[in-house]
């Protein structure tokens, strides 16, 4: 089964968090959710979240994504834990997929993983000046390799749809939100 990892940071973004958590568990993904610390993580807008699990426990475990919510304080405590840091790397180095929305794709950038690809990210969030090797786009959900990353909250179906996409297919993706009913 395909497994993805979602670590939740106090402060994250609830709607990204929530919409990708459940869209992929409806294409049937295995997704843990892992706090960095013990015990439910308030999400920006205080929606109280309760993780499967932390950080520490799943480390060592093999996943086939990682993918990071945005919302501030959250990204910034993403950025700031050296856990995230090695384990993005271990990714990267493993060639599994890595995503990011909203303001986590700076944690992306911050460790040099969006060096030389195309990227996206919440307005103001990953500044080209501050990052001159990102091909920093506008676009709702940008896919470089395996790196997928997304603009904010009103972008996170289409950034779930495109990790259900990249993960298990177009057939799966169009199973799952022919079911949501998104009238176009």
């Amino acid at each position: 089964m395909v497994r993805v990892l979602i670590p939740l940071a106090e402060g994250c973004e609830e709607l990204e968090a929530v919409t990708v958590i459940d869209l992929l568990r409806r294409a049937e993904i295995e997704v843990v959710t892992a706090g960095l610390t013990e015990g439910p993580v308030r999400a920006s807008h205080s929606t109280v979240l309760v993780p499967d699990t932390v950080l520490e426990a799943v480390m060592d475990q093999t996943f086939d994504m990682i993918v990071l919510p945005g919302g501030l304080p959250g990204a910034q405590r993403l950025e700031q834990d050296e856990r995230i840091h090695a384990l993005l790397k271990r990714y990267r180095a493993e060639d599994r997929f890595i995503a990011a929305i909203c303001a986590a794709p700076k944690v992306l950038a911050g460790v040099g993983l969006l060096d030389g690809k195309s990227a996206t990210s919440y307005p103001g969030a990953v500044i080209q000046e501050d990052f001159p090797e990102v091909d920093l786009l506008q676009a709702p959900v940008v896919v470089d390799g395996k790196l997928i990353t997304s603009r904010g909250p009103g972008t996170a179906m289409d950034f779930a749809l495109q990790l259900i996409e990249s993960l298990v297919g177009k057939a799966k993706r169009d199973e799952v939100e022919t079911a949501l009913v998104r009238e176009v």
